[in-house]
């Protein structure tokens, strides 16, 4: 599921865009970054010719710079498979082995230990830079998109590694993109179970209809005490007699009054027009609109079906 985009001027993802000052450092950076690549890649040039000499090459500089080219001609290709969302997992390794071997050639030209470490550090500065360019690219093409998978925090991991396994299991199946939105619905999950607990007693699990029981394992079981409340028993009419006319006229106000499930979802797309993909839940709507918990289900569900269809015509409209 994704994230509604904010009318403030944010992402998907809800991060705020870089500023333009915040935009210069992350060139300078940038460029800076590449600058000490590149001067890595040159320094170790004499290291491994130096190599390749003793090993019988004919031209031995074509070998560091063999090396040195494919370092970041992989690099490149690996976010650019990225961007067409066709990553393939083994090419972001390819600086890596590229790399290793070009520190493995410099650390055997040092004569001593810090020699050693200086000769295999300068290398290694590109494929750091480039991973962190890589992750950060993957992290912002999956935003938009909406098929990175968030993380669970540490924290629940080692709180309650059972139960967050658990949680874990079900966003991996289910597709369930948005943390937030996982934690949700597990949380109706959970007010279902023990709903079933009190109707069926300790043999719940046995007792339960099985559709039921594969609603629930889906997460798309409500709890009884969500279902919809039969509606208050009209007011007694007074005693006192009242025209016919003025009958006439208060059962047409009454009729005005009655809401249709159109306007209640007219009514829902204007209040949550500024709503987060995690403030979309069926309590929520139940308290805004003033609707059955059984209408705001609907509700929820028609809105978000809505959301997805907009972001994917959106995604659709950037990509052409």
């Amino acid at each position: 599921m994704t994230t509604a985009t904010n009318t403030a001027g944010a992402p998907p993802s809800g991060v705020p865009p870089l500023t333009k000052p915040e935009l210069g450092l992350a060139g300078v950076g940038a460029a800076a970054a590449a600058g000490v690549g590149a001067l890595g890649l040159i320094s170790s040039f004499d290291a491994v010719s130096a190599a390749a000499a003793r090993w019988g090459f004919g031209e031995p500089w074509m070998l560091p710079v063999g090396i040195d080219v494919a370092i970041p001609v992989f690099t490149v290709a690996n976010l650019l498979l990225i961007r067409l969302d066709m990553a393939l997992a083994w090419v972001r390794f390819v600086p890596w082995v590229l790399t290793l071997v070009t520190c493995g050639l410099n650390i055997a030209a040092g004569e001593g230990m810090w020699a050693k470490v200086a000769h295999g550090t300068m290398p290694l500065l590109w494929v750091v830079f480039s991973e962190i360019g890589a992750h950060i690219y993957a992290v912002r093409i999956g935003a938009a998109t909406g098929r990175r998978m968030e993380k669970i925090r540490w924290s629940r991991w080692m709180l309650a590694p059972l139960s967050t396994f658990a949680l874990w299991r079900r966003m991996t199946l289910w597709e369930v993109t948005s943390y937030s939105v996982a934690l949700a619905c597990e949380r109706d999950r959970l007010l279902a179970r023990a709903d079933l607990r009190e109707r069926f007693g300790p043999l719940w699990r046995w007792k339960t209809p099985r559709r039921e029981r594969v609603m629930l394992r889906m997460g798309e079981l409500a709890p009884a005490a969500e279902q919809e409340t039969p509606a208050p028993p009209p007011p007694v009419p007074p005693a006192d007699p009242v025209p016919r006319s003025r009958r006439r006229g208060q059962s047409k106000s009454k009729a005005k009054a009655q809401r249709t499930f159109d306007d209640a979802l007219t009514e829902a797309r204007t209040l949550t027009a500024e709503w987060t993909e995690a403030e979309l839940t069926a309590d929520r709507l139940r308290a805004a609109v003033h609707v059955s918990q059984a209408n705001a289900r609907k509700l929820r569900d028609i809105l978000k079906a809505e959301r997805d269809e907009q972001d994917s015509g959106e995604t659709e409209a950037v990509a052409a």
